[in-house]
């Protein structure tokens, strides 16, 4: 291991210091917390959702899954080197999809549900087109996107013609995906840019990083808009708020956490009641009043945003859960796990 050299240290110290500082500041201007300011709001009935469907078909861990805008499709990435397209209602599979490499880290499904892109290892993000053949009559590959210098750690579409993407060069990149050309490309974070997530009006983004740190972007301006602090590990996933005023993140320090925009600062912490996992993947409900985030111990725990009450788990995988997915309209879950399989819950 190389000695430390004395004057990184310093540097780093001051900027523990500055952060320190800001979160002094902060916590002074807050005129209340959430646990008071909800005290008269009831508690939320407790959540029992079943594993309506089990999705097999993956002979490899399934490392992400995404809904598409209908509510009922979603697609999934898995080290077998497929993408499938799934029938959420029935636990049919619809389409398969043979990807050049099997290291994928990413997937995302276009809300018109005409498109799918992935990526991961293999430092691209490719576009499919699910409405189109190519000439041995398989899904037709419409873009590879290249020019990344680390792995593609995720991905979404805004609308069918724009797709952006974090990775692990730290950089956010706006992709023109009908001119095949970039509209914006900058560094995002100190580190790994792990985990993206839009607004509902598709004009703001959070992004999360291996820095430790959240930021809020405009989709219209490269320049940050906010910094939010307070994990202490790896931010492995963000959430937005479907009121768009707030977010939230799940981490490797084994906390997950609610920021609220308007206020620039974190109101509400959740930790798993006993145990010791990492939490890998969040969601929120429709309303935004029951938080799930999935971890290394195989389970999906559920907290109230509000009260910040641990309200029950979601078990029946039997390796680590990698991913979830909400879908749109609120009615069901999707996990995607390490033991090969997806569930639907309901």
């Amino acid at each position: 291991m190389a000695p430390k050299d004395p004057e990184v240290e310093s540097l780093k110290a001051e900027l523990l210091e500055i952060i320190k500082k800001c979160q002094d500041d902060q916590k002074q201007k807050a005129d209340t917390t959430l646990e008071s300011a909800v005290a008269n709001v009831l508690n939320v009935p407790k959540c029992h959702l079943g594993s309506n469907k089990i999705l097999k078909g993956h002979i490899n861990k399934v490392n992400s899954v995404h809904f598409c805008g209908d509510s009922r499709h979603c697609v999934s990435g898995s080290l077998d080197g497929k993408l499938i397209i799934w029938d959420s209602w029935t636990g049919n599979k619809v389409q398969i999809i043979l990807l050049r490499s099997a290291w994928v880290m990413s997937v995302a499904y276009a809300q018109s549900g005409n498109f799918v892109a992935c990526g991961g290892m293999d430092n691209q993000c490719t576009v499919y087109d699910l409405k189109e053949r190519d000439s041995a009559g398989g899904v037709k590959m419409t873009r590879e996107l290249l020019g990344y210098e680390g792995f593609l750690s995720c991905c979404r579409f805004i609308n069918d013609s724009t797709l952006i993407t974090g990775s692990g060069d730290m950089k956010v990149i706006i992709w023109d995906l009908e001119a095949n050309k970039r509209i914006q490309e900058f560094d995002a974070h100190n580190g790994d840019v792990c985990t993206l997530s839009l607004s509902r009006d598709l004009n703001t983004y959070v992004t999360g990083s291996v820095d430790r740190t959240c930021k809020l972007w405009d989709i219209r301006d490269p320049t940050c808009k906010q910094v939010f602090f307070g994990h202490e590990g790896d931010i492995n996933a963000v959430y937005y708020h479907p009121n768009g005023y707030a977010f939230v993140t799940a981490s490797e320090d084994k906390t997950a956490r609610l920021y609220d925009i308007r206020s620039d600062q974190q109101i509400g912490l959740y930790k798993k009641p006993a145990g010791d996992p990492s939490f890998t993947c969040c969601g929120l409900s429709i309303s935004g009043r029951l938080l799930f985030c999935g971890s290394d111990d195989k389970q999906v725990h559920i907290w109230d945003t509000l009260k910040e009450q641990h309200n029950g788990c979601l078990s029946g995988h039997e390796n680590r859960i990698t991913s979830l997915s909400v879908s749109p309209d609120g009615m069901a879950l999707v996990t995607s796990s390490w033991d090969n399989s997806l569930r639907v819950w309901v």
